[in-house]
């Protein structure tokens, strides 16, 4: 996704005093904003044209903001920021599982989301654009011999054992496959990671890292799949498959 002067923010939510409000805010800062009051007219708004963002309520009647997010991950990689209500930090947790950008936790200001929006709008933009997304019939990816299952949340070796992670450890060597043989800095790791509140200069990355190469390699202290680029960040130096 190339970064627009004008973004086009899709928001979906069931409250009109919340749709109207935000519309004119975020429309007055520079954002072309489509509004839906639920699932099926957010549906229907996508397939008449692409957003660069979603912000999407979860909890709505019918058809929860939860269960939209699974449809549309199944087609496209749009940023989502979820809107949740205070206290529901179940749904914030499962959002971010499953591959929310952000989330913003009502009531909230204003200038918060479009904060939010801007700074989701600069990671996606500065991510690579020719990674590997997720699809009905890549949801198991094969490399050197390891198989990642994306649904079942599982890492099996060519014996067929499982292979116990984290969910650090999950979600960071889901990044990496999903990006072979490009080098993706701790910031781009951070971001894909869901890391949202880390520093970019701590050491979380490099110890995740480090624990995932005790995993995967052959040899830790040599390692041959996920190197260490100086200067750059990590890479995962082989072909991923489909399987």
């Amino acid at each position: 996704m190339q970064a627009t002067e004008n973004p086009h923010i899709l928001l979906v939510d069931d409250h009109r005093d919340i749709r109207e409000t935000l519309t004119r805010f975020l429309e007055k800062h520079g954002m072309r904003v489509t509004a839906a009051e639920d699932a099926a007219v957010a549906r229907r708004r996508l397939r008449a044209c692409a957003a660069d963002l979603i912000v999407l309520d979860v909890m709505m009647p019918g058809e929860d903001g939860l269960s939209l997010f699974r449809h549309i991950r199944e087609s496209m990689d749009t940023p989502v920021i979820f809107l949740t209500a205070i206290g529901e930090a179940t749904d914030r947790i499962v959002g971010l599982e499953m591959g929310a950008d952000d989330y913003v936790t009502k009531p909230f200001e204003p200038r918060e989301l479009l904060a939010r929006i801007r700074a989701v709008l600069r990671r996606s933009h500065s991510l690579p654009v020719t990674g590997i997304r997720r699809k009905a019939d890549e949801s198991r990816l094969t490399f050197d011999g390891w198989l990642l299952d994306l649904n079942r949340r599982e890492l099996l070796g060519a014996d067929g054992v499982v292979v116990s992670l984290s969910t650090a450890e999950f979600s960071l060597l889901e990044a990496f496959v999903r990006h072979p043989n490009m080098v993706l800095t701790r910031e781009q790791l951070l971001d894909l990671t869901k890391g949202r509140e880390a520093d970019v200069f701590d050491r979380s990355i490099d110890n995740q890292v480090s624990r995932l190469r005790r995993k995967i390699e052959p040899d830790p202290r040599n390692p041959t799949l996920i190197k260490t680029v100086w200067g750059g960040g990590y890479c995962l130096a082989t072909e991923v498959k489909a399987a």
